[in-house]
């Protein structure tokens, strides 16, 4: 899996972002690290092949992002790369900038209930390394 995800070759990419987040995602993370949507782990600047996402729960397959202005603009490549990811089974929830300054409760009330509707049952969550076969 390493190949496509989290990839070594993009921890320079993922690393700068970390740095540089605006304060919208900031916000955000604060809110999501240390397990605090109904006890799941995002992370925050996770690859996926040549693209990073904001906010990424693997358990959930569940990608976060906030989006700034550029993000609106007429070149933008995310419509190519939110399909490219979707292929991977992974589902994203997009805010912008504005709402989470001016609606983070319903940020939050949104991002758990993707997470509730997304939750695997006890026998998806176990690791595969865990069990016997895989099962």
């Amino acid at each position: 899996m390493t190949e496509l995800f989290n990839k070594n070759s993009e921890l320079g990419k993922r690393r700068s972002l970390r740095n540089s987040a605006p304060r919208a995602e900031r916000i955000v993370w604060s809110r999501l690290r240390k397990n605090q949507v109904l006890g799941f782990k995002f992370r925050r600047q996770y690859s996926v092949g040549p693209y990073v996402i904001d906010f990424y729960c693997p358990v959930l397959r569940l990608a976060v992002e906030i989006d700034g202005d550029s993000h609106f603009q007429q070149d933008s490549n995310d419509k190519n790369r939110q399909d490219y990811i979707e292929r991977f089974g992974i589902r994203f929830l997009r805010f912008t900038n504005e709402e989470v300054y001016k609606n983070l409760d319903g940020v939050l009330e949104a991002i758990r209930q993707a997470a509730e509707e997304g939750t695997p049952t006890h026998q998806e969550r176990k690791s595969p390394l865990l069990t016997k076969e895989g099962t």
